[in-house]
């Protein structure tokens, strides 16, 4: 049955580059909100440019460029008519959205989905199951904390349960960590471009950034020395492996600098690990490098599945981790618990191990398609990552490859999204190849960007 729609227009406002993306990026983004559903009448296209005041040609290549995408349907003079992906049940599947974050790839064939009922069938048959339906204790029982000590433990990590604590993601982590040892005024150092969830925390509990000089492989130590020296700096945020944005792995002999400097000046590590298992696993976490000082967080969301909402944050000692259970308890009370479970008996057993194998063949498929498709001069990625760093040369402009991409499913940000240090003079779009876009989508998402990037001297094309 269709319905008509009360006067529903797209929020286009701010929009620099195509008009006619932006409407259909908006329908798009209002169907994942709810306040487009399948089976409503949109605007007539005259009536809806005169309300945008837009000539009705733009409106007309809007709504083409939806039906191209399996947006709307066209029914002659009846109108156009939102509709799910082609070929489902719309209200059974829905198609993939570019939410701005960064998600791990969904293999074809993997065996996470199979995986999660048959673990969570048995916790809820099994003797414990009364206990899993209840609240938790903070930070995780002993068992839960146990698997994820043990699993720390076997990248080289100095840990027990007495100072893991499990968290809901790891942003909850990052937030306990910041309540736990940073105050008002203090100065953390990063690179010059951060993943935005600990610049919003720094900025809500009044912590100074301290930008740091960095390349293609990460920060540079004396760039650290030269900030300690300067003025008090109470930490240092690192992503050390496969950073986000910019994808760049610390060496062996940076990690091993930053924590001689760390030491000489009494810096305190917080070490953001969500990618690092996907990868060799040839060098040392900071926390092995450095456990009296370092704060490490470990996610599962990143490895296997965003739905999971666990991580496990290791802190140097017994009493820094019963202030960081009390401060995860006084924000989001307790990690998902029937998740918990389920990612406990994976660590135990080790099918943590094959689900992340399945992502990371994944990721190494997408980034064949990669290669295959743009130039390796041209973009910056990590060989088993889900996300690449690609700096814009000549007049290409990031808010235009950042429409285009995104009427197409495909995550790309702006470097502005992502920038603290103002006098950092480089434009980049991060790019996220994950997510559960198919391989079909994903090359024809690479093909627009080589275009954007290529096309008229670096200059975007209309017609893309």
């Amino acid at each position: 049955m269709h319905t008509t729609t009360q006067r529903w227009l797209p929020d286009i406002g701010q929009v620099n580059g195509p008009v006619y993306l932006a409407i259909c990026a908006a329908i798009a983004r209002d169907l994942e909100q709810g306040r487009l559903t399948p089976g409503d009448r949109l605007p007539p296209q005259r009536e809806l440019a005169d309300a945008l005041g837009v000539d009705a040609g733009t409106v007309t290549r809007a709504y083409a460029e939806a039906r191209r995408q399996g947006l709307i349907d066209a029914e002659g003079r009846r109108g156009s008519f939102v509709r799910g992906r082609p070929g489902s049940n719309a209200a059974d599947e829905i198609p993939p959205f570019d939410t701005g974050m960064n998600l791990p790839p969904v293999p074809a064939s993997g065996t996470f989905a199979k995986s999660f009922a048959a673990n969570l069938q048995e916790v809820l048959s099994g003797p414990a199951a009364a206990n899993r339906l209840q609240y938790q204790p903070s930070g995780g029982s002993p068992e839960d904390r146990s698997a994820g000590a043990q699993w720390l433990a076997s990248s080289g990590i100095e840990a027990s349960e007495d100072n893991v604590v499990v968290t809901s993601g790891a942003q909850t982590a990052l937030h306990a960590v910041a309540s736990s040892i940073l105050q008002p005024g203090d100065s953390v150092c990063t690179g010059p471009f951060v993943y935005p969830g600990w610049t919003a925390i720094c900025r809500r509990r009044g912590i100074t950034i301290v930008p740091l000089p960095a390349d293609e492989h990460g920060i540079d130590p004396d760039g650290l020395e030269r900030a300690c020296a300067a003025a008090t700096i109470r930490a240092v945020y690192l992503v050390p492996d496969n950073d986000n944005p910019t994808t760049a792995t610390l060496s062996h002999e940076r990690r091993t600098r930053i924590v001689e400097i760390a030491r000489r000046y009494d810096v305190l590590i917080i070490e953001d690990d969500p990618y690092s298992r996907l990868g060799t696993g040839d060098l040392p976490p900071l926390a092995a490098l450095a456990p009296e000082r370092t704060w490490h967080v470990a996610s599962l969301s990143k490895l296997i599945s965003p739905s999971l909402r666990i991580a496990y944050l290791r802190a140097p000692l017994l009493r820094d981790a019963l202030r960081l259970a009390t401060d995860t308890h006084e924000t989001t009370i307790m990690p998902p618990p029937l998740n918990m479970a389920v990612s406990t008996r994976w660590l135990n057993d080790g099918s943590w191990a094959t689900l992340v194998g399945e992502v990371r063949a994944e990721c190494q498929a997408r980034q064949a398609i990669v290669a295959d498709v743009l130039p390796a001069d041209t973009y910056r990625a990590a060989p088993t990552g889900y996300h690449l760093w690609i700096p814009l040369p000549g007049e290409t402009r990031a808010f235009e490859l950042v429409n285009a991409l995104r009427t197409l499913g495909v995550s790309a940000v702006s470097s502005e999204h992502f920038r603290v240090d103002p006098a950092c003079s480089q434009h980049a779009v991060r790019l996220s190849i994950g997510g559960s876009v198919d391989h079909r989508r994903l090359r024809r998402a690479l093909e627009v960007t080589e275009a954007m990037l290529h096309h008229r001297d670096g200059r975007a094309s209309p017609m893309v």
